[in-house]
């Protein structure tokens, strides 16, 4: 089990092999649901939404929108 501390400002650090097996990194959009007394913290990546396509009756619509978006925030970081 690993575990991390919750800082003042309520940030967590993802510790490294973690981050390294998700492929998480700066700026990477995390989701997170509450499951009860839980937190599930899921990357949001293109696998992300390609799991998660076709739960909404958007023909594909959004699933587009929000990579377009993304992609759109990684040139602004570069």
């Amino acid at each position: 089990m690993t575990t991390t501390i919750v800082t003042t400002k309520g940030q967590i650090v993802i510790p490294s092999k973690i981050r390294n097996r998700l492929k998480i990194k700066r700026g990477t959009k995390l989701y997170i649901e509450e499951r009860g007394n839980e937190l599930i913290l899921k990357p949001v990546t293109p696998e992300y939404f390609e799991r998660i396509a076709g739960v909404l009756p958007t023909k594909g619509k959004l699933s587009k929108a929000l990579l377009a978006e993304r992609a759109k925030d990684k040139e602004r970081e570069a």
